[in-house]
């Protein structure tokens, strides 16, 4: 294996463990917020050990995720030197902003974690709505930089210089992809986390500990993952057409569709063959593919036989990964239909076992889509770093021996995984041994 592969792995990996810890960053301080105003509307003592049971487990997703990111920023001007060369003043200033944003909520965790009792009550909910703002926005300011990658625009670049000339700063912050790709990151993390801490005291209940600090964990989680998983379908829709605008060979690659047709239809499943140029054993709904990328059902949809085959993204991957996001966005949707309509005719959820099933399968499955979206978003760019700019093969380091640094910090990683893994674990044990129940009896 070459250099770039390398190169292309390491940073692979990086982001495919650092998300995990950024959504979850980003999400458990909302429901912090939301456990913490229910004990000081009600003064429920089950909501205030809730609210610090979350603090905690917030504050080691915090600490690991301030490391794996830390890692990353390394990693673009190690492994990418040209790329951050050449556009380092540019994606600087929001790199910078989200810099700002990581501080404020590093501070503000830190007066929240030990600000129990020594400050005022409204003050310590103000410090946790800080927090859950600050990792909204530390979202935003990154979703800058790669809808920028993705769809660059306020510069004029001269390929004869290498140079880009006519900068406007706030036009590349502020894409043309950029509201909807923070929307539906945003809305993804709330609910692949909300399902995640809903699937988790889902477990408890089904083995038979109705306490009520799991019942409330349950509802509170429940609160944020039903509303997020259901805008998800709305949100990515919008995706959809801001990708078949922008990107259309990455829309083509997503959907396997090599002729460029009217009425192009929607796959369901399927296997793409870029040798036969056609995608096999794909269940086909006229007409939809159309719809869902221009809203009109007679809609012309490019093909990837209309690009040329160097600028062609490789296409399983986006393929896949896409209709697997897809494919859990509906499960979770349909779980909250299921929810909804439970509490509607009954008033409770704790009572239906086969829901809490439902409930504990889906805690996973949000963080699985999220990185299904995130290898379409990144695969299906290729071989581009910046569209139409810069080709990642041309902005990778000329240093050799990628290899060992590559399986090193691939060790590093395991060893982090690990040790979180064994923290959370005992963590876990400890606040449901608190609320009457062992898991790991």
């Amino acid at each position: 294996m070459n250099n770039l592969l390398f190169a292309r792995i390491q940073m692979g990996y990086s982001l495919a463990f650092h998300i995990i810890f950024a959504v979850v960053g980003i999400a458990m301080p909302v429901l912090m917020a939301m456990s913490e105003i229910i004990w000081l509307r009600r003064g429920n003592e089950a909501a205030r050990e809730l609210t610090k049971r979350w603090a905690k487990g917030t504050a080691i997703f915090f600490a690991v995720g301030a490391v794996s990111g830390t890692v990353l920023s390394f990693e673009l001007g190690l492994l990418w030197p040209k790329f951050m060369e050449k556009t380092g003043p540019i994606v600087g200033i929001p790199f910078s902003l989200e810099g700002f944003a990581f501080f404020t909520e590093a501070i503000f965790l830190g007066v929240y974690l030990y600000g129990w009792d020594r400050i005022s009550k409204r003050a310590h909910l103000l410090a946790g709505i800080v927090i859950a703002l600050s990792g909204a926005a530390s979202a935003g300011f990154v979703m800058m930089v790669n809808a920028w990658m993705n769809c660059p625009g306020g510069i004029e670049f001269d390929p004869t210089s290498d140079t880009f000339t006519k900068v406007s700063i706030l036009q590349t912050m502020f894409s043309r992809t950029w509201l909807v790709q923070t929307a539906h990151m945003l809305v993804a993390a709330y609910a692949a986390t909300g399902f995640a801490v809903a699937g988790v005291h889902a477990l408890a209940l089904l083995k038979g500990k109705a306490t009520e600090f799991h019942q409330l964990a349950f509802s509170i989680a429940l609160t944020l993952a039903i509303p997020m998983a259901l805008l998800q379908i709305l949100v990515g829709d919008w995706t959809a057409k801001s990708v078949a605008n922008t990107q259309p060979i990455k829309f083509a690659a997503m959907e396997g569709q090599f002729e460029t047709e009217r009425r192009a239809p929607l796959r369901l499943g399927g296997i793409p063959d870029a040798q036969e140029r056609k995608t096999r054993f794909a269940v086909e709904i006229p007409g939809l593919l159309s719809f869902l990328g221009y809203g009109d059902f007679n809609a012309q949809v490019k093909g990837l036989n209309s690009f040329p085959p160097q600028e062609q993204p490789p296409l399983l991957i986006p393929h896949l990964c896409f209709q697997l996001m897809v494919l859990i966005g509906m499960y979770m949707a349909l779980a909250s239909v299921w929810c909804l309509w439970t509490y509607w005719k009954k008033r409770t959820l704790i009572g239906s076992p086969r829901l809490l099933v439902t409930i504990v399968g889906a805690g996973p499955l949000g963080f699985l889509a999220l990185e299904a979206g995130w290898m379409v978003t990144e695969i299906g760019r290729q071989p581009w770093a910046l569209s139409k700019i810069y080709k990642v093969s041309e902005v990778v380091t000329p240093m050799p021996g990628l290899a060992v640094p590559c399986a090193v910090f691939f060790l590093v990683y395991c060893f982090l995984a690990l040790t979180v893994f064994i923290i959370m674990r005992r963590q876990f044990r400890e606040t449901t041994l608190t609320a009457g129940y062992d898991p790991c009896k």
